[in-house]
């Protein structure tokens, strides 16, 4: 009985080795998999923003003399071999040197910082809103399946991510900004608010936090006002992803055995989808919502516009109208990090889920 016992443990223990050195070996690989990702995007928009000619032709092409122009070319370094160009930007991107904007001549990784806060801001609000309405919308609909309410929640989520989010962005203006005069149509903050945040020592760039450390309850109330529509532009485009990915594995759920075994027992369908159902149902959820971070992202670029507010798809936006390359080029490393890093984070969350994916 002993050496059978001690033959069994070791069995166990050789087991939990073999699966912790694969979901090690896993987590390796899905890590290193970020840089080839984040260069293969940035070659990509480095070699297309080249493409469409360089910034000092565009801004000064009218103004000077051919010599002065090629002047200008020889000093920012845009008369060089492409390839050259092209090494040196990536041996710069490697030391952290982003660079400097060609149109302002300011630091590419302080244009980052500053502007990268507004837009990590407006991702949380999106994607606050988005839990709060997609979820319990997809609980809904999977417990009246195929019902009136069923039948809308589905509309209302294929409209949600069907319509453009500038288009929505303006006609949430129209509504509650011109024709109800409830909420500011633009901005992040009122004026005074903004410069009073912006003044203080230890700014971190996100003006609700910011308000909230000053303690100032009117800053506050402000912040959020101004936070309320962008945010609910953005988040709708993601609610409408989560209430049909919720309805789908609810349904799914609900019709496994142990779901029946209780229903049969009497058990409530309020208490079949909230205690018993929605817990498996939701995990695939947690995937798919470092997905959707990507979609933020490009979602920002539209929502920034339409309500000014002033973050990297703002002025992502106004880098690409001038071709600034090295602005552009910037914002676009910083967003594929980004996508990258959750995107491994999503991975890493998935194999301490599902040992499944390991393999």
């Amino acid at each position: 009985m002993t050496a059978l016992t001690q033959e069994v443990q070791g069995a166990a223990g050789t087991t939990g080795g073999a699966t912790g050195n694969g979901l090690a070996r896993y987590l390796v690989i899905r890590f290193l998999l970020i840089v080839p990702t984040v260069l293969v995007l940035v070659s990509v928009v480095f070699f297309l923003m080249h493409a469409t000619g360089d910034p000092v032709t565009t801004a000064f092409g009218d103004r000077l003399t051919p010599e002065q122009l090629h002047q200008k070319l020889h000093q920012a370094g845009y008369d060089r071999p492409l390839l050259t160009q092209y090494l040196d930007y990536l041996r710069s991107l490697a030391h952290g040197d982003f660079g400097r904007t060609a149109t302002d001549n300011q630091a590419v990784s302080s244009m980052l910082r500053t502007y990268g806060a507004a837009t990590a801001e407006l991702a949380v609000y999106a994607m606050a809103f988005a839990l709060a309405v997609g979820v319990p919308l997809g609980m809904v609909a999977a417990a009246y399946r195929d019902r009136a309410a069923d039948v809308a929640l589905r509309l209302f989520a294929i409209l949600n991510y069907a319509t453009p989010v500038f288009f929505l962005g303006l006609l949430l203006k129209l509504v509650f900004s011109v024709w109800l005069n409830w909420l500011p149509p633009s901005g992040r903050s009122s004026i005074d608010v903004q410069l009073e945040l912006q003044d203080r020592t230890g700014s971190t760039g996100i003006y609700l936090v910011d308000a909230l450390r000053s303690g100032d309850g009117s800053a506050v109330a402000d912040v959020l006002r101004h936070a309320v529509l962008p945010g609910v532009a953005l988040g709708l485009l993601v609610a409408g992803v989560l209430l049909r990915l919720v309805r789908t594995n609810l349904i799914g759920t609900l019709s496994a055995d142990y779901i029946e075994a209780a229903r049969s027992r009497g058990v409530s369908r309020f208490r079949l989808v909230t205690r018993h159902a929605t817990r498996p149902a939701l995990i695939p959820v947690v995937t798919v919502l470092g997905l959707q971070v990507a979609g933020l992202l490009g979602g920002a670029v539209l929502t920034e516009t339409t309500f000014e507010w002033k973050g990297l798809g703002y002025e992502l936006a106004h880098y690409l109208t001038v071709r600034d390359y090295a602005a552009v080029q910037g914002i676009v490393a910083l967003f594929a990090v980004v996508v990258a890093l959750t995107n491994f984070l999503v991975d890493v969350t998935a194999a301490l889920i599902d040992p499944r994916v390991r393999y």
